[in-house]
């Protein structure tokens, strides 16, 4: 903890009316651009509570070297989709625009997310630059692109919920195909889509894993880097637990270290 940093409630662009904010986890003494993680929470896209981000993730991801940026979103009661994805996008944005303050290489950025947050990590992930999911929360002549993505316990579909009564608030009531389709990030497993990690415990009642494999199988299918830890017999919350937090920012790490390398200084000879 000596040698973490942590900046709380960061205003970082716009989200509607309200200002967007993040807190920043970084080690104290960096030793040159390192890659940046944005990790976004989860609760079910009615609540998008960051607070426990920096104990679980943040301060493990700055001692393995990492700037760690913990976001928020729009939730469903506050405004209609796309307002989450296009707030997760303007982070992005605002991530890349202050790269050099953050102590990040602006091209290595990777988004992450628990559960909802894992579900707009995704999206983010395989829709770089796409107009509808932009939004105008900041940076607009910036790149939303990112390096990698991790998903914990991540939702990639949401074909099975947008047209129950409680997405109503979020989807409106009975959205189209091509709206439900377009907000599921296993639309956009494909050659093009970053590497990606997967995170999800195998008794999870509340996003099943069979969801995470079927997307897991996409990316392989396609070429793209994918990595999958499953955890026998956790729930929806095991990450909540310090020894599978830190199993899971250990794995961070060793995905981020083989896919998203840091260049070496070039030096005057």
């Amino acid at each position: 903890m000596s040698g973490v940093n942590i900046e709380e409630n960061v205003v970082i662009g716009k989200g509607g009316d309200r200002d967007l904010l993040v807190d920043i986890i970084k080690p104290v003494n960096l030793s040159g651009p390192v890659p940046g993680i944005l990790f976004l929470p989860g609760g079910g896209w009615r609540r998008a509570d960051r607070t426990p981000l920096t104990e679980r993730y943040g301060i493990g991801l700055a001692n393995h070297g990492y700037v760690c940026v913990a976001g928020e979103y729009r939730v469903m009661d506050e405004a209609r989709w796309p307002a989450q994805i296009q707030d997760v996008k303007a982070s992005i944005r605002w991530m890349r625009a202050n790269a050099e303050m953050l102590g990040i290489d602006p091209s290595l950025i990777v988004v992450a997310g628990k559960s909802a947050g894992g579900h707009l990590a995704l999206l983010a992930a395989g829709t770089p630059d796409l107009k509808e999911f932009e939004g105008d929360g900041g940076n607009p002549t910036v790149s939303s692109r990112v390096a990698a993505v991790v998903g914990v316990s991540p939702v990639t579909t949401v074909i099975d919920r947008a047209r129950t009564p409680d997405f109503e608030p979020m989807f409106g009531k009975d959205p189209s195909d091509e709206l439900v389709i377009a907000a599921s990030p296993v639309s956009y497993a494909d050659a093009n889509y970053p590497p990606a990690l997967f995170l999800h415990g195998t008794s999870d009642d509340r996003v099943p894993h069979s969801t995470t494999m079927v997307m897991y199988q996409k990316l392989e299918d396609a070429g793209v880097p994918v990595d999958l830890h499953l955890f026998a017999g956790q729930d929806h919350f095991f990450d909540r637990e310090p020894h599978f937090y830190r199993a899971v920012t250990d794995a961070m790490h060793l995905f981020i270290s083989r896919y998203v390398p840091v260049k070496e200084a070039v030096t005057a000879s």
